[in-house]
């Protein structure tokens, strides 16, 4: 399994929001900046992200986006979910799989790997909110002690 940029773009952006949350909206080139995710992409993440509820966005001249709840209350596996779909290392254990995707599956020998490693992915990625990213982030080496 392996994290398209789609997935990683829209994870940064959603840190950078949870940095500046409180602030009220952010405009999209505050966000790209910030973020380094460039403005074109960020504009095509914005509306799959606002459409789930993760963030709103604000018209006008003072407009832009924030999360629309939280950082505590952002789980990474929401946004993950957004970006990339269901988690799955492979299709038969898809968090949406229909059983009948594989012939094999009632004694596939190997599928109870795939299950673990599904399922640990899922625990990860839904114990971790925005706010633990943020707590444990790196300082910027602008604002690091000399």
């Amino acid at each position: 399994m392996k994290v398209s940029t789609r997935g990683e773009y829209g994870l940064r952006a959603m840190v950078s929001l949870a940095r500046m949350y409180g602030r009220g909206p952010m405009p999209l080139s505050v966000i790209a900046q910030d973020s380094a995710v460039p403005l074109a992409y960020l504009e095509q993440l914005m509306l799959p992200l606002r459409r789930a509820g993760l963030v709103v966005s604000t018209r006008g001249a003072h407009g832009g986006y924030e999360l629309a709840r939280p950082p505590e209350q952002v789980k990474v596996g929401e946004i993950y979910r957004v970006m990339e779909g269901p988690i799955a290392p492979m299709d038969c254990v898809r968090e949406d799989a229909d059983e009948d995707i594989c012939p094999m599956i009632d004694g596939c020998a190997t599928r109870i790997v795939w299950l673990k490693l599904r399922d640990s992915i899922v625990e990860v990625l839904d114990s971790t909110t925005l706010a633990d990213l943020i707590s444990h982030a790196p300082r910027p080496r602008a604002e690091q002690p000399v």
